[in-house]
């Protein structure tokens, strides 16, 4: 998505989004409502636009971009290498085998209700939970048509929680109520499923814990600008990090707008600051 003249309500036309599907990175430098452009600001979501590909083809433009660079993007997309990354930094994660498994594997390592999940993608897409022997078998059975890395990671029970990661500066906490076991796809998509609440109603030493936790992901990782950390606190409120978001959602409704609006900054505050940090970054490259 292109900025210009501020943060426009609609999103732009498919005449406009013409111009980036040509498959010619050229064609973002040679345009000439384009040439002049500071900064492209990348508000895509999952896919190509997520693990790497897109900014891989901006940096052979040779344009300024926000967020993550191809490698932050593809080491956050892959959930199974962003857990090694998780325990290589201390931060706690779900213990998870990576298949194919068998139903006896899975169960006698991970224990029952467990999650299924492609290791690939996001918007809780390919994502199960199988409650039972029967469950799993099907969501196994399932999986195999997923043509990605299968990952069975041991389910906690407890309140999930999120942290927006700005400029390397964690945002305050948020809690998602969803109205099913967990924050799937419809809940996180349908009007009415989930309730996000901004501050999350936690005591300030598990705040604190959470944001810590969250500025180590986005280090880790080598996250740019902004990034969101979900995590699940047990009944003991003890912090699993699940995975780590490198292009979150940017409408006005998304969850990192909410946590920058708890913390006094409003959503146009937000993309400009964005905007900022990577102008400021190239500028520093250019010295």
């Amino acid at each position: 998505v292109l900025l210009a003249g501020g943060v426009r309500s609609r999103p732009p036309t498919s005449i406009e989004l013409e111009v980036l599907d040509e498959r010619d990175t050229s064609a973002l430098t040679r345009r000439s409502e384009l040439s002049e452009t500071d900064v492209f600001f990348v508000a895509l979501h999952g896919g190509s636009g997520e693990d790497g590909t897109v900014q891989g083809l901006l940096e052979v433009a040779g344009v300024t971009y926000t967020g993550s660079d191809r490698l932050g993007c593809g080491l956050a997309m892959d959930k199974e290498v962003s857990k090694r990354l998780f325990r290589q930094a201390g931060v706690p994660t779900p213990d998870w085998l990576v298949g194919p498994q068998s139903v006896a594997e899975v169960e006698r390592h991970l224990g029952l209700p467990v999650i299924i999940k492609a290791a690939g993608g996001g918007s809780s897409l390919r994502l199960l939970l199988a409650h039972d022997l029967a469950e799993l078998e099907e969501a196994i059975a399932e999986s195999q048509n997923w043509n990605d890395l299968v990952l069975f990671e041991r389910y906690h029970v407890g309140r999930e929680l999120t942290v927006a990661v700005l400029g390397g500066r964690p945002l305050p906490v948020g809690e998602i109520i969803p109205s099913h076991d967990y924050f799937d796809y419809e809940c996180k998509y349908q009007t009415g499923l989930a309730e996000e609440v901004f501050p999350a109603d936690i005591s300030q030493d598990l705040a604190g814990r959470l944001q810590d936790l969250s500025a180590q992901v986005d280090a880790a990782l080598r996250l740019r600008d902004y990034c969101r950390v979900d995590f699940i606190v047990d009944e003991n409120d003890d912090p699993w990090c699940l995975e780590v978001n490198s292009l979150p959602g940017m409408t006005p409704n998304s969850l990192v707008p909410k946590a920058a609006l708890a913390a006094g900054i409003s959503f146009p505050e937000l993309c400009d600051q964005i905007v900022s940090l990577a102008r400021n970054r190239s500028l520093s490259h250019s010295v």
